[in-house]
C-alpha cells in the first residue's frame, strides 16, 4: 500500500482548522472534493442529504457494490488545545476525530485510485450530520443515493481507551439506540413577593427530574443498557424578582436494544403526565414535548464482522472481539437496518482523551492503519 501519509496529515490538520457544525459543512466537502478530485474518481456525487459527497471508483464487470463511509462534522465543544492547528471557530472543533477518519477515507482513494477495482465498485461516501443523528437518514433518503445501491457498507469509529490501532469488533449490536427528548413547561409569570399570582413550573421540573432519577445511572447488566440522562434545564430569567413562567428540559433516552427505547419513552411520558397530575391538579401549567435526534442500535452482520476480522489480519492489526456493546449512539445503524455491513472501532490510544473531551485531538497515527484495513476489506470483497 502507497499513500503520501505526510499529506494526509497536512489535511487532517486543515480540517482540524477549520471545523463546522452538522447540516453547514460546505466547505469541509469542498475540501475533500479538492482533495480526491485528483485521485480521478469515475464520478462524484454531491449534496448527498445535504452536503454529503460520495467518490465512485467502478471496474467495466459485474460485481458487488462496497461503501466505506466517514464524517464531516464538528461539534460544538470550545477546543482548549493549544495547537499550531487549533480551531478558528470559538466553540466549535473537531472532538470526535471526524478529521481523522475523513484523512483515512481520503488515503483510501488515494489506495483504490491506483488499484482501481477489478469487478463492481467501491463508494467513498463523506456524511455530513453524523452527531445530529440526521444526516445518515437524509443520505439515505436522497433519490440520488438509489444510484449507489451498496450491497455492503463499512465504517470504523477512533476508540480512546483501547491501544493504538487495535482493531474492536463486535458481534450483532455495536453500540446502542438513543433519541433526544426536549419538554417546554408554560405557565404564568408573577413578582416573586407574590408567586401565588403565577404559575410557576419550578416544582414539577423538579419532580419529573425527580421520578427519572433511577433510570440516570446504568443498570447493573452491561449487555443491556437502559439509561435516561437529563443533558439540559432552563427555569424562567435571571431575575430575583419574578416568578418563574417557563421552564424547559432535555433529555437522553438511550437503551441497547430498541425495545428498551420504546418502554423508555412510554415510562417518562407517563411520568411526566403523573408529576403533572400531582403538581399541578388544576392544569394550569401547559406542556409540549418533541423527540429529536433518533439514533438505531448499530447491528453488524456476521458475515462482515468476520471480513473485518480477516482484513486486520491481513494488515497486520492486534483485534478483539467485545462482549457488551458500546453505550454510545452513531447514525450509521441507518444504514446498518438497510445493508449488511460493520461498524468497528480503531483503537486510538489507552491514554488517549474520551471523545468529546475538549482536549481530544485525533492521533494522526491512526490514519495509516486506518487506511489499510479498509483496503483490505476491499480487496476481500472485491477481488
Amino acid at each position: 500500500m502507497n499513500i503520501h501519509l505526510d499529506n494526509l496529515v497536512k489535511l487532517r490538520k486543515k480540517l482540524h482548522h477549520f471545523p463546522e457544525l452538522s447540516g453547514n459543512e460546505g466547505e469541509t466537502a469542498m475540501l475533500i472534493k479538492k482533495y480526491i478530485t485528483s485521485f480521478q474518481p469515475d464520478d462524484i456525487i454531491e449534496n448527498l442529504g445535504g452536503f454529503g459527497i460520495a467518490f465512485v471508483y467502478r471496474s467495466f464487470l459485474e460485481g458487488p457494490t462496497v461503501l466505506f463511509r466517514c464524517e464531516l462534522d464538528a461539534l460544538p465543544i470550545d477546543e482548549i488545545n493549544q495547537l499550531s492547528y487549533r480551531s478558528t471557530k470559538n466553540g466549535i472543533s473537531h472532538k470526535c476525530g471526524h478529521d481523522g477518519h475523513m484523512a483515512i477515507i481520503c488515503g483510501l482513494a488515494e489506495t483504490i485510485s491506483k488499484n482501481p477495482p477489478e469487478t463492481g465498485k467501491v463508494v467513498l461516501l463523506f456524511q455530513p450530520a453524523e452527531e445530529t443523528g440526521q444526516g445518515a437518514k437524509q443520505v439515505l433518503e436522497d433519490p440520488k443515493f438509489k444510484k449507489i445501491k451498496p450491497d455492503y457498507v463499512f465504517a470504523l469509529h477512533n476508540l480512546p481507551g483501547y491501544p493504538t490501532n487495535h482493531i474492536v469488533v463486535k458481534d450483532n449490536i455495536f453500540s446502542s439506540a438513543s433519541i433526544g427528548l426536549i419538554v417546554r413547561l408554560k405557565g404564568k409569570t408573577s413578582h416573586a413577593s407574590e408567586p401565588e399570582k403565577g404559575h410557576s413550573p419550578a416544582f414539577l421540573l423538579a419532580a419529573i427530574l425527580k421520578k427519572v432519577e433511577k433510570y440516570s445511572l446504568p443498570g447493573i447488566d452491561p449487555s443491556r443498557v437502559k439509561l435516561i440522562t437529563p443533558v439540559y434545564t432552563r427555569l424562567g430569567e435571571k431575575a430575583f424578582g419574578t416568578n418563574p413562567g417557563y421552564a424547559e428540559m432535555m433529555f437522553t433516552i438511550r437503551a441497547t436494544h430498541t425495545r428498551d427505547i420504546t418502554n423508555l419513552k412510554k415510562f417518562i411520558l407517563r411520568s411526566i403526565e403523573k408529576s403533572m397530575d400531582q403538581i399541578d391538579p388544576e392544569h394550569k401549567l401547559f406542556m409540549e414535548y418533541e423527540w429529536v435526534e433518533e439514533f438505531p442500535n448499530s447491528v453488524n452482520d456476521s458475515i462482515c464482522n468476520n471480513i473485518v476480522l480477516k482484513a486486520a489480519k491481513q494488515a497486520q492489526l492486534s483485534s478483539k472481539k467485545l462482549l457488551f456493546p458500546f453505550r454510545w449512539s452513531e447514525d450509521f445503524g441507518h444504514f446498518l437496518k438497510i445493508y449488511p455491513g460493520a461498524l468497528f472501532g480503531l483503537g486510538s490510544g489507552l491514554k488517549q482523551p474520551a471523545l468529546h473531551n475538549p482536549d481530544y485531538d485525533f492521533p494522526d497515527e491512526l490514519i495509516e492503519a486506518g487506511v489499510s484495513i479498509f483496503y483490505n476489506i476491499y480487496k476481500t470483497i472485491l477481488k
